[in-house]
């Protein structure tokens, strides 16, 4: 799950400090644009709705376009690997993954598809090839569980290709957005591993369809000026990254109605929003209705899930049809961890809270999580739990470079007398006899997060979400 939960933390913008009574009272409607009350909730409703696709930009930017970014993977349509797992210093995805080491392909659908190409990989080793759109849908999974370990070549094609599928190509998986992600896990078994990751990363391949083919290439693509976004442009000019994102997104038919409602105070594709043109009393409508739209979707990642043990859980990451056009659901799931996996694929249980409710604070307390014997998470792959910052939800910096305690770890963890597994939770070490156990946390709130990869759908299981038979045990405070 790679959160900017503070994307529109604060509209620190001085107009919200004006007295806006008279101006709401009026309510007025000038030059067919909706009064005071119904274009704020537009803005309102346009926030929830553009969230996940402004995240989205302010993420490939970031990985494929900035090249003076920390954060630059290289460009697109290139398959770009990193022989080594997440740490503190990779900052542009919140809850980043730190069990699997990366590859990254950021593909530009617009002149023709991409063919994925991927290795056999030995039965034991779990790996996984996301595809992501603009939309933050997730169409389509390449790897152990979705396709199995065998190599094979696949087809992605943008929201308008039409076409048979080409001899050799194994499926084709339909981005609804023009430009889209594909995001390939491999599992790291252990630290002397990494040279089995690296060679397999060096064997996935990405290449347009031209090339499979060994056909000519059709026209490029006219090149695009991607406007720069951080996070606090993204805080000034929301609608402006919504309005240039918006131009390689084809309204879907459960869209039309939200677009048509944008148009109406200038947002969408082809559209120039342009905040600081505004007048007083629009900047009002846009700043309010931003704000609200802000609370709204804090307020559905709060609620979310059920709360178990003091862990949520939840499913809320999917494909098209799983959002079914609800806007809030998909602004939620992404401002909790964009980029997400399917609950067949992964479940994500996470907290803030020790079992007792009261939240997990590393700079007063110790705390312990305890597995009880024959009772680990079920899974088919593996399973982890990391530790994050609570505010920034990063990793952190800790004397022994640990970001999370999973499964392939267990043969050097100690065990209870009773065949247990303790987790010691706390900022600093518990001691020699218990370090193979610590996973260190920050000198304040924590943030937890358990991960099972292709969770078992047979009991004991954590599916379907919040309502398995299987319940993760809670953080005990000692």
């Amino acid at each position: 799950m790679i959160t900017r939960r503070n994307l529109l933390s604060q509209t620190a913008l001085s107009a919200a400090l004006v007295s806006i009574s008279g101006l709401a009272a009026r309510a007025e409607e000038t030059a067919g644009r909706p009064g005071f009350f119904a274009a704020k909730n537009i803005a309102e409703a346009g926030y929830v709705y553009g969230l996940p696709i402004v995240m989205n930009y302010a993420v490939l930017y970031e990985f494929f376009i900035d090249k003076t970014s920390s954060q630059y993977k290289g460009p697109f349509n290139e398959i770009h690997s990193a022989a080594n797992v997440f740490t503190y210093k990779d900052t542009a995805v919140v809850t980043p993954n730190s069990d699997t080491p990366y590859s990254m392909l950021g593909m530009d659908l617009r002149a023709e598809p991409i063919v994925i190409s991927v290795p056999a990989i030995e039965k034991e080793r779990y790996y996984s090839v996301q595809l992501v759109d603009g939309n933050t849908y997730n169409f389509g999974y390449i790897g152990t569980r979705a396709t199995g370990p065998e190599a094979g070549d696949y087809l992605v094609v943008g929201p308008d290709w039409q076409g048979d599928k080409p001899q050799g190509i194994g499926k084709i998986f339909r981005s609804t957005t023009q430009f889209a992600v594909a995001i390939f896990r491999t599992q790291l078994f252990n630290p002397a591993d990494i040279d089995n990751v690296r060679k397999i990363q060096a064997l996935y391949r990405a290449q347009p369809l031209s090339a499979f083919l060994h056909q000519p290439a059709p026209p490029a693509a006219p090149a695009l000026d991607f406007p720069k976004i951080d996070k606090e442009l993204a805080k000034q000019n929301f609608f402006d990254y919504l309005d240039f994102a918006l131009q390689f997104a084809p309204a879907a038919e459960n869209e039309k109605e939200i677009r048509a409602q944008l148009a109406q105070i200038g947002v969408g594709p082809g559209k120039t929003f342009r905040f600081k043109e505004l007048s007083l009393e629009k900047k009002l409508e846009t700043v309010i209705g931003l704000k609200q739209g802000k609370d709204k979707v804090d307020a559905a990642v709060e609620t979310a899930g059920t709360k178990i043990n003091g862990w949520n859980i939840s499913a809320p990451f999917g494909d098209a049809a799983h959002f079914n056009g609800d806007w809030l659901l998909r602004a939620a799931a992404a401002q909790a961890g964009i980029y997400g996996n399917n609950a067949e694929e992964a479940m994500y249980p996470m907290t803030r809270n020790a079992v007792s409710g009261e939240i997990i604070d590393a700079g007063a307390h110790a705390y312990t999580l305890t597995f009880p014997a024959g009772d680990l998470p079920p899974v088919n792959a593996f399973w982890s739990v990391t530790m994050y910052d609570s505010k920034t939800q990063l990793l952190i910096k800790n004397p022994i470079d640990r970001y999370l305690i999973n499964s392939p770890m267990l043969p050097g963890m100690k065990k209870n007398p009773d065949g247990s597994v303790t987790i010691y939770i706390q900022h600093a070490s518990p001691g020699p006899d218990k370090e193979s156990n610590w996973l260190p946390a920050p000198d304040g709130p924590v943030y937890l997060v358990m991960r099972l990869y292709w969770p078992k759908k047979n009991p004991p299981s954590i599916l379907p979400a919040g309502k398995g038979d299987w319940k993760p045990p809670g953080v005990v405070k000692v």
